[in-house]
């Protein structure tokens, strides 16, 4: 009973229709089965409904139900990527400064044999971890750490990939007065000047300038279910409106789906998720993310160090360029 009310409480909405359906096609099977009746034909026709379902829900997402998805309490984080994903991994600890923030971790890890330095923005999977991690909100600490191991990545020429999950960064007075502005400005600097490949991936909820204190890279990807903003739906409508609670229309202003950022040119590549999206098979996300790390990595190995920091400044250059009444 506790884990199907579990189930219950990570349920969104617009999901019940087809869980319901779902449910009905398991209790005729075991009907069938113990009955000894023979019911495939209606199997089949209530398994293709079922299929047609999912792909209508999952088609005609709003943008407000995009953000709910890449906000899903089971949706794979950055540790369960890595675990899915690469050979071997060695979690790193430490900006050498004091702090260690279990908001944004990173490491060294193998990828088909090839060491790579992995970092990513990491939430709680329920309530009590989610404290513990901030919600994946990294304060100043969090930001220099990743910085650190970066340079560690530049130094012996290991290829640095990153995953974007997170709110924002931790906007609380104890890292202002740590120097939250001041340690993602420097990323977005030292960032540029590095010689290896990066490559980003947006794999939840990108938010503001906590995605792009690690986000610096020749090719950006996301997932798409996931969402990349300046600011959250809510913080914008409570700015804009003074009322949080109209987010929706916000979400719809802000362009924060896949699809409108890559019609935009803000990021490289759409990852597509399984039937369900990526909560409901982690194990499929994982390869179709590791594939797609892997194919522009043996892009990016095609170029000179030149051609990849020029990529990579051309892309954030860009950004935000649009043509109105001839004038640029």
């Amino acid at each position: 009973m506790a884990k199907t009310e579990q189930k219950r409480t990570f349920l969104l909405e617009f999901e019940k229709p087809l869980v319901e359906l779902q449910a009905r096609i398991t209790q005729i099977r075991e009907l069938a089965e113990k009955n000894q009746v023979d019911v495939s034909e209606q199997l089949a026709e209530l398994e293709s409904r079922a299929e047609q379902l999912r792909k209508e829900i999952f088609s005609t997402l709003t943008p407000s139900q995009k953000l709910q998805i890449a906000r899903h309490p089971r949706r794979p984080s950055t540790l369960d990527y890595i675990q899915a994903m690469t050979d071997e991994w060695f979690e790193l600890h430490g900006d050498r400064r004091g702090y260690d923030d279990p908001a944004l971790i990173g490491g060294i890890a193998r990828l088909n044999g090839r060491a790579v330095v992995i970092i990513g923005h990491q939430k709680g999977r329920d309530t009590k971890d989610n404290v513990a991690r901030n919600f994946g909100m990294a304060s100043p600490g969090g930001y220099r750490k990743a910085m650190r191991l970066m340079e560690h990545a530049n130094r012996f020429s290991m290829p640095i990939i990153t995953f974007i999950d997170t709110p924002g960064a931790y906007a609380g007075v104890d890292a202002e007065k740590l120097g939250q502005g001041e340690a993602i400005a420097y990323n977005l600097r030292e960032m540029f000047s590095l010689d290896v490949p990066i490559i980003t991936t947006v794999i939840g909820e990108g938010g503001s300038g906590g995605a792009l204190g690690i986000g610096v890279a020749e090719k950006l990807m996301m997932f798409e279910h996931s969402v990349y903003t300046v600011a959250s739906p809510e913080a914008c409508a409570a700015i804009l409106w003074k009322d949080a609670k109209k987010s929706e229309q916000a979400a719809l202003a802000l362009k924060i789906t896949a699809k409108d950022l890559k019609e935009l040119g803000i990021i490289d590549q759409i990852l597509p998720e399984p039937p369900g999206c990526a909560h409901s098979d982690p194990l499929a996300t994982a390869s179709i993310l590791k594939q797609g790390i892997l194919d522009n990595l043996e892009y990016l190995d095609s170029l000179s160090i030149e051609q990849r920091k020029e990529l990579r400044y051309q892309k954030f250059r860009n950004l935000g360029v649009f043509l109105d009444n001839e004038f640029k």
